[in-house]
């Protein structure tokens, strides 16, 4: 019996190792949490503080005005002459101030486009590249009638052969 007493306390022991393996494991695991927590909020953190400062150049392309103008319907150079174009643009300019001479000139801009797109024919504007030498050739005509500024693109709203 005796010697039962004495493995008993053993035996006792034995468990309490365990629970202090079992805590050393939570306070590593819990530790790693916190760490790799701190890690992903500083990341963020940095990439947030970072995208603010890239603000000012995106305000800046949106500086750029753009400038409607009227609908054009155009009897087109066709065989049979009963074809026609219905083209209505807007024009993005480099400087705001464009804007008031682009008004001021526009009984003259819209004769000089007139003048460019009555000798136009169908096969001239359906394709893709048709469309761009268009865009080019009406942003070239306005850019040679400006005297400060100038338009950095056409853009076609409305485009409609019938």
């Amino acid at each position: 019996m005796a010697k039962d007493k004495k493995e008993e306390p053993e035996e006792q022991q034995q468990p309490t190792e365990p629970k202090k393996k079992s805590n050393l494991k939570w306070m590593i695991i819990v530790l790693a949490v916190v760490l790799v927590v701190g890690a992903g909020t500083a990341a963020g953190l940095f990439l947030f503080l970072r995208a603010d400062t890239k603000k000012p150049v995106a305000a800046q392309s949106a500086a750029l005005s753009t400038w409607p103008m009227e609908a054009f319907i155009v009897n087109i150079a066709d065989a049979n002459g009963e074809r026609y174009l219905k083209l209505v643009l807007q024009l993005e300019v480099s400087e705001p101030g464009v804007v008031a001479e682009l008004e001021q000139l526009k009984p003259r801009l819209r004769d000089s486009i007139l003048d460019l797109l009555t000798p136009k024919t169908y096969k001239d504007l359906m394709d893709l590249s048709g469309k761009q030498r268009l865009r080019e050739d009406i942003a070239g005509r306005i850019n040679n009638t400006l005297t400060k500024g100038k338009v950095t693109k056409v853009y076609f709203t409305e485009f409609v052969i019938q």
